[in-house]
C-alpha cells in the first residue's frame, strides 16, 4: 500500500530522489551499497580541523546520499496481530516529533556555518531528518495509528545547544536502536518486508552520527583555549541534560518547553520485549548493540572518526558484568 504522505521538498545541493521506475532491485541494491561503503580519495591521515578532513567528511555525506523516495514506499499489508504489535509500540508520537525538531534544529544550525562544506552537509542532514519524519507520517497513516496533535516546531533560541542536544541524542539512541533493529530482524516478530523498509533509515542514522562525530572534532580544533573550555562545559551540560531527560527530570526544559513521555525517551534502552519474543538479557543486548554499531560503521573510511562514548561505556559495563558473573560462579 502506497501513501501519498506529507510534502517533501527536493534535497539540497542539486541531489535528486529516485523516480518511481527505479524500484528495480538492481538500482535499489546499487544505491544501498553506495550509502554504506565510502573511501576518501584524500591521501594520508585526515586530521580533524584540516581542510582535507573537512572536504572528506562533506564528500562522504553527499556521495553516500540514498535517493530513496518516501512517497513510493510500498508498505506491506499486515495481519491483525502484526498490526496490533506495531500500534502498541510506545514510540510513534515522540518519533515523529523528534524528527520534526531535529530537522529544524539542523537546518537552523546550518545557517550559522560560514564554511560551505559544513553548511552543505548540515543542510542535507536536516533534509534527511525531514524525510524520516515523512516516512514515519506515512507509516502511521498507512496502518491507522493515531497520533497526538503535533506541537508547533519552533526555531531554537540557542542554535549550538540545540544542535549538540540533537547530535548527542542521536549518538545514544542510534547505538541502542541498531541492536533493537537487528533483534527485530532475527526474531521475525515483525514481517521481514516491514523491517527491511526501515533499513535505509537505520543506515542514514549511522551516517548522521558519523557526520556529527567528525564535525565535533573539527569544531573543537577550531576554538581557542577560552572558547574551547566554554564549549567543553556546554558538552558536559548536554550530557547531564540528556541523563536527566531519560529519567524524566528534564521534561519541558528543552527549547519550546515541549515535554516528552519518559517511557518513549527510553524506548531504545528498554524496548527489547516490544520488538522480539526472544528472551534477551541486558548483557546480550549490549553485546548485540556493539556488534551492530561496528558493522554499520565498517564500510566508511577508517580515517573518519566514530562516536566513542556509548561503545566505551558499553564495553566497560560488559567487562564489569563479566567480573561479577565470575565472582558469582566462584561463590
Amino acid at each position: 500500500m502506497t501513501i501519498a504522505g506529507a510534502h517533501l521538498p527536493p534535497p539540497p545541493g542539486g541531489l535528486e530522489l529516485a523516480a518511481a521506475g527505479s524500484l528495480a532491485s538492481a538500482a535499489v541494491e546499487a544505491a544501498d551499497r553506495m550509502a554504506r561503503r565510502w573511501t576518501s580519495a584524500e591521501p594520508g591521515p585526515l586530521r580533524p580541523g584540516s581542510a582535507e578532513h573537512r572536504r572528506a567528511v562533506a564528500r562522504m555525506f553527499r556521495e553516500t546520499f540514498n535517493p530513496y523516495k518516501p512517497t513510493i514506499i510500498d508498505w506491506p499489508a499486515l495481519g491483525q496481530e502484526e498490526r496490533d504489535r506495531l500500534v502498541s509500540l510506545p514510540i510513534w508520537d515522540i518519533a515523529v516529533q523528534t524528527e520534526g525538531k531535529a530537522s529544524l534544529r539542523m537546518a537552523t544550525y546550518a545557517e550559522t556555518q560560514v564554511d560551505p562544506d559544513w553548511r552543505a552537509a548540515l543542510e542535507l542532514n536536516g533534509w534527511e531528518e525531514k524525510r524520516h519524519k515523512v516516512i514515519l507520517s506515512n507509516l502511521v497513516q498507512a496502518y491507522g495509528i493515531t497520533l497526538e496533535p503535533e506541537p508547533e516546531y519552533l526555531k531554537p533560541r540557542d542554535t549550538e545547544w540545540a544542535y549538540l542536544v540533537t547530535g548527542f541524542s542521536e549518538c545514544i539512541d542510534s547505538f541502542f536502536a541498531f541492536g533493537l533493529f537487528a533483534l527485530a530482524q532475527r526474531s521475525g516478530f515483525f514481517p521481514p518486508e516491514l523491517v527491511d523498509t526501515f533499513e535505509p533509515v537505520m543506515q542514514e542514522e549511522c551516517r548522521h552520527i558519523l557526520l556529527f562525530a567528525n564535525w565535533l572534532a573539527a569544531h573543537r580544533r577550531s576554538l581557542g583555549p577560552l572558547r574551547r573550555a566554554w564549549f567543553e562545559m556546554r558538552v558536559w551540560a548536554v550530557w547531564v541534560f540528556l541523563g536527566w531527560e531519560r529519567i524524566g527530570l528534564a521534561r519541558g526544559m528543552d527549547d519550546g518547553g515541549q515535554a516528552a513521555k519518559p517511557q518513549d525517551n527510553n524506548f531504545t534502552l528498554t524496548g527489547s520485549k516490544a520488538v522480539s519474543d526472544i528472551d534477551v538479557s541486558v548483557t546480550e543486548l549490549m553485546a548485540l548493540c556493539l556488534e551492530e554499531n561496528d558493522r554499520r560503521f565498517a564500510g566508511y573510511d577508517p580515517r573518519l572518526l566514530r562516536p566513542t562514548t556509548m561503545p566505551w561505556l558499553t564495553r566497560l559495563a560488559l567487562r564489569v558484568a563479566k567480573v561479577f558473573t565470575r565472582k558469582e560462579k566462584a561463590a
